[in-house]
């Protein structure tokens, strides 16, 4: 492969993730294809030891419900730094698992919390945390309290992806992996795809040929970065 510039990097997950992560690698394209719808679900009256929240769009939606008059605990067990700070932000005591769903999982029996816990995801959520909750003997309801609605690419996205130039695709999640693939494919996308994949599943998820691709060492946004950063090395090494 000749010598070649950096390629464009490509974000596809919602908008403050993506500005985020834009700002940590000097700038992207950004193109959600998911946008939150919150939700106001319905929710029993109980005496809740705490709610649980495994994202930003999470506590949002916790705020949202807080506000419209439903009775929600003060104390918030959250599954990472960012979600805890978001949190905070939003008049809960957060606690932060620092982690994923299984440092949470474990961030709670360690508390010896009898409950009841309530978790509020999404309509579409990768790990089952209340049934392991209850595996684990600690009472837990859950409800939906938000859906993330697909969206198209941009025009922008669309005519870099029909382009002879390589893009990096940073994806996040196996579901964001099949949306991607799916617009790529309706958008007739040709570019060399340079996939930078947050686990195996991510990538597995992503059915579309692929001309390099970096699993991130860990399930987080500096194993990310370093993700990315390791496939502009091979890319204009190669």
């Amino acid at each position: 492969m000749a010598r070649q510039s950096q390629p464009t990097i490509l974000l596809t997950r919602p908008l403050a993730q993506s500005q985020r992560f834009a700002a940590m690698v000097g700038g992207a394209v950004i193109a959600p294809l998911m946008v939150p719808e919150f939700l106001s679900p319905p929710l029993p009256t109980r005496d809740f030891a705490a709610v649980v929240l495994t994202s930003e769009t999470g506590v949002e939606a916790a705020r949202r419900i807080s506000a419209a008059g439903a009775p929600l605990p003060k104390r918030a067990f959250c599954v990472g730094d960012r979600t805890a700070k978001a949190a905070q932000a939003a008049g809960f005591d957060a606690i932060s698992a620092q982690g994923d769903a299984n440092a949470l999982l474990a961030l709670l029996v360690g508390q010896n919390i009898t409950g009841p816990l309530l978790v509020l995801h999404a309509e579409d959520t990768a790990g089952d945390v209340q049934n392991r909750l209850i595996l684990a003997g600690i009472e837990t309801v859950s409800a939906v309290a938000y859906r993330q609605k697909p969206q198209p690419l941009t025009t922008e996205a669309e005519a870099l992806l029909q382009s002879d130039a390589p893009i990096i695709l940073p994806i996040f999640s196996p579901r964001s992996a099949q949306l991607l693939a799916a617009e790529i494919k309706r958008v007739g996308g040709k570019a060399p795809l340079w996939l930078a994949a947050l686990s195996p599943a991510v990538a597995q998820a992503f059915d579309l040929p692929i001309a390099l691709i970096q699993i991130a060492a860990q399930p987080d946004a500096a194993a990310m970065l370093a993700a990315v950063t390791e496939l502009q090395r091979r890319g204009i090494s190669s």
